[in-house]
């Protein structure tokens, strides 16, 4: 791919777009980014907070730790944490810098505050709105569509800032991700210019093994990192998913370690990366093969969460886990062929694990997820593949893609508001 391909600038952009630094998981930390704009906007500190939320947000705060805050958990603690010690400049590390003093004052906040929480009706399956008062005062900050995009600020009644068109909430900011095809996105790898990728996946590595590490040397959640090495060994296919499970119990359980994400989730992002950076120790690989089987299996996890969504039933660790497969076939030296049927084999065996939310059991969702995404390579090594019409399975990589955006978009959107009424007990 040349440099002047329109592809290749685009493809430059969708990663720094969405490979981003966060600590905790991120549908938290957005409601804290939400309430540290807002009380800044406010300039003072509120006596009453007001919160607007879809249900898959509901979903996704519900039982998950915020970091720093003491174990405390939910949206409340989140928006709490936002505005008493929040720093809205440093985005989704909203609430990293954080004593105890100011764990402290989050508490005391809780305590002393009216804090309500209401659903919101918007339609949008990602919307989050923070509301602060002092007094006859009031500030607002929307968030809608994926985790940083704020598309409306509102203070005493005038509108500061709009995202809008129409009334309609706009994305207009994101580069096109319908461009990203496998095909497209192997040569690209082949042929970026590393200085262009190495600062942002260099980032990706340091943070990511580093919370990997912590996961599987402390107790963080169910421990299924650990689990997996002590039941069945050290074995590099063993080790790989182990250290992504590891990562991810410490992120869910309030570890103040960040991740870098992709696709607006940390565990996305730990996923796509972790099994492939422990891959390139077992092979060897230098660096400049690592880097680029890290640009295959993060935007190869970035195509299929595409035609998904940000939030769905679907879980995205099984995206993110094709998406390592097609890293790990990288680094063996396999290019589209071995690339596509790895997808394909992996996304056969694991699209049917649901998302119920953000927690402990996320862990073990990566790992089997990864296990997949390992299997769909060495079966394809061994001369074994699942064909068109096995189920969801369709000839052609992309088309394959396609249903399984179409089955995590479509057909379960009924199953997430099902999930949805038992996570709520409705």
């Amino acid at each position: 791919m040349q440099k002047s391909d329109r592809n290749y600038q685009a493809y430059l952009a969708i990663l720094r777009e969405e490979l981003v630094p966060a600590m905790g998981c991120t549908e938290p930390i957005a409601i804290a980014y939400a309430a540290a704009r807002a009380r800044d906007v406010l300039e003072a500190k509120p006596d009453r907070v007001e919160i607007l939320v879809s249900r898959n947000i509901i979903k996704n705060v519900k039982s998950v730790v915020v970091p720093n805050t003491g174990d405390l958990k939910g949206i409340k603690a989140s928006a709490a944490a936002g505005i008493v010690v929040g720093q809205a400049d440093k985005v989704l590390e909203v609430i990293s810098s954080v004593d105890d003093l100011g764990r402290k004052q989050i508490k005391e906040f809780l305590d002393t505050t009216d804090i309500s929480i209401s659903e919101s009706e918007n339609g949008l399956t990602f919307d989050l709105q923070v509301a602060v008062f002092a007094g006859e005062s009031m500030a607002s900050v929307q968030i809608s569509h994926y985790h940083t995009n704020i598309v409306l600020i509102i203070k005493d009644g005038n509108t500061i800032y709009s995202n809008q068109d129409c009334d309609e909430i706009t994305t207009t900011n994101l580069t096109d991700r319908t461009l990203l095809n496998v095909k497209n996105i192997l040569d690209f790898a082949q042929t970026v210019e590393i200085n262009e990728i190495e600062p942002l996946l260099q980032d990706q590595i340091d943070y990511n093994m580093a919370i990997a590490e912590e996961g599987l040397k402390n107790n963080w959640g169910a421990n299924i990192g650990s689990v997996l090495i002590d039941s069945w060994g050290n074995d590099i296919k063993i080790r790989a998913k182990a250290l992504a499970a590891a990562a991810s119990d410490a992120r869910m359980s309030g570890c103040n370690l960040p991740v870098m994400i992709v696709a607006g989730s940390g565990n996305q992002g730990i996923t796509a990366s972790v099994p492939v950076i422990e891959y390139a120790k077992e092979l060897n690989s230098d660096k400049e093969t690592l880097l680029r089987a890290l640009v295959v299996s993060n935007l190869i996890s970035i195509h299929q969460k595409t035609g998904i969504g940000r939030l769905s039933a679907y879980c995205g660790a099984v995206s993110a886990g094709c998406g390592a497969g097609a890293g790990i076939a990288w680094l063996h030296g396999g290019r589209f062929e071995e690339v596509a049927h790895t997808i394909v084999n992996a996304l056969a065996t694991v699209s049917g694990i649901i998302c119920d939310g953000a927690k402990p059991s996320c862990a073990a969702k990566i790992a089997a997820s990864v296990d997949a995404g390992i299997l769909g390579f060495l079966m394809f090594e061994k001369g074994q593949q699942f064909y068109g019409g096995d189920g969801i399975v369709t000839k052609g990589v992309e088309n394959t893609i396609n249903n399984i955006g179409r089955l995590g978009r479509d057909g379960m959107r009924e199953t997430d508001k099902e999930i949805i009424r038992i996570m709520l007990g409705d």
